[in-house]
């Protein structure tokens, strides 16, 4: 299969993730396009932000895109395609499956349409809009993403990070240690880490005499992680009605990050 867009996959890349797709069931009206040119197009709006009605005609129609991209959502397929390359990934720079230490931080963003649902205003920032909860290992990879309101602090989004971990107890099977900023370094709520889940918050603080952008240790990789995220123009603003979709968005960015390096 020749690429028409710099975003397909080549054949390499696809014969990492197609496995990873449920094939056609039996019976009923055989399959008329292909997974490939499915993913491709769903790659396609997560670089370029197109909208789904403006997908090019050489792709599928965009409402089977849109109902494929909706129906693995729901099946929990993006997740698992990461979090196997993220794997994958460790492994290939010699590191276990799953991290001792992690960073975690919060980004907020404008959300786009006025039919988002769970919106609110980051009073420190002055964005009306969402924040996105990450947690990643020391490579920048995702361990963990929670999409919210803007106006949730850091301590609270952290503690729903935390709380999905544990439907994901493979992620932080060696978790001791995570480097956070001075937003998260409330005693009690460090404490109640402790307490809840034996993790270490250590807080990797600015200092009060640095001026303009300065890389922070441990943390950097976190703000890098960001930096990605940002090559998928879908991210550059939260588009999304809802943000359990916005996060799936982000699941897709670090996937198509993730393959170019793996094949």
């Amino acid at each position: 299969m020749s690429t028409s867009y710099a975003t397909d996959l080549n054949d390499d890349q696809w014969e990492l993730i197609f496995p990873f797709f449920p094939s056609p069931k039996s019976g009923g009206r055989p399959r008329e396009v292909s997974r490939r040119a499915i993913i491709n197009a769903i790659f396609y709006v997560t670089a370029t932000g197109c909208a789904w009605h403006l997908l090019p005609h050489d792709f599928p129609k965009w409402k089977t895109v849109y109902h494929y991209f909706r129906q693995w959502h729901l099946d929990g397929i993006w997740t698992v395609i990461h979090d196997q390359l993220a794997r994958w990934e460790r492994g290939a720079q010699g590191h276990q499956a799953s991290p001792s230490a992690a960073s975690l931080d919060s980004q907020s963003v404008k959300t786009a349409t006025p039919a988002a649902v769970c919106v609110g205003i980051d009073g420190g920032k002055l964005i009306k809009g969402r924040k996105r909860h990450i947690l990643v290992d020391t490579l920048g990879l995702i361990l963990m993403v929670v999409v919210t309101a803007a106006n949730v602090s850091d301590p609270q989004g952290a503690r729903l990070i935390f709380s999905r971990l544990q439907q994901w107890p493979e992620r932080m099977t060696r978790l001791v240690r995570i480097w956070v900023d001075g937003t998260y370094a409330g005693k009690a709520f460090m404490e109640w880490t402790m307490d809840t889940y034996r993790w270490i918050l250590e807080t990797i603080k600015r200092s009060d005499t640095m001026k303009g952008f300065v890389v922070l240790p441990k943390r950097w990789v976190v703000e890098r992680t960001f930096g990605w995220l940002n090559w998928s123009r879908r991210l550059s603003k939260d588009y999304e009605i809802l943000p359990e979709t916005s996060e799936t968005f982000i699941y897709i960015a670090m996937i198509r990050v993730l393959v170019r390096r793996l094949a």
